[in-house]
């Protein structure tokens, strides 16, 4: 083989192996930059907490009310046992089984009935109305509402179970409603209004 012949076979060599190298490289570059610029993985989402029921007002509740504007109309008043508010120039309003919106576009409409011109009213619950424990605690009766109590809160405020208390169960009567049976666990809310019946065991 001549030099030139020789010299031929060397550079096309030469380029194939360059551009082999070079192909390896630009697939790499490439895998890398899909790397880099993939988003991460999203975190599963959660799943929504539901959404509370409105609280319905009973008899028990003591409420603020605002009449912007009108200082005189706004204060705090009591629902009483007949279920309704004693307001300044209204007289009773319907309170008990209403929701707070609802009283409040109940106290808008008697407002507006001759006396004022698209009254703005706010309400909101300072006190709730008591709840009651019976049966197997130590200390049985009524007692003063707090912010998401639940069974065992409410068990530990009456002083905790008797030796003859069922652990495991506790019925609730909440409103008109029938007794229903719960499992006693801190997971079950008490309501203000609740009558909270711990039974007794069976030896």
């Amino acid at each position: 083989m001549s030099f030139t012949s020789a010299h031929l076979v060397r550079r096309a060599v030469l380029n194939v192996v360059m551009a082999a190298g070079l192909m390896a490289l630009a697939a790499c570059a490439t895998s890398g930059a899909g790397q880099s610029q993939a988003p991460a993985a999203a975190p599963a989402a959660s799943a929504a907490a539901p959404s509370e029921v409105a609280y319905v007002l009973g008899a028990g509740d003591k409420l603020r009310v605002i009449v912007y504007g009108e200082q005189d109309l706004s204060g705090e008043f009591d629902v009483t046992g007949t279920g309704k508010v004693s307001l300044p120039l209204v007289g009773q309003v319907q309170a008990a089984g209403l929701t707070l919106d609802q009283f409040e576009k109940e106290t808008r409409d008697k407002l507006s009935q001759g006396y004022l011109t698209n009254p703005k009213v706010s309400a909101e619950v300072l006190n709730y109305r008591p709840f009651y424990i019976l049966g197997e605690v130590d200390k049985p009766g009524q007692y003063p509402y707090t912010s998401d109590m639940t069974v065992l809160n409410a068990i530990a405020v009456a002083g905790g179970y008797t030796y003859r208390a069922n652990n495991d169960t506790v019925y609730i009567t909440r409103g008109n409603g029938a007794e229903a049976q719960y499992p006693a666990s801190q997971q079950v809310k008490v309501l203000p209004g609740d009558v909270v019946r711990v039974p007794e065991r069976f030896f």
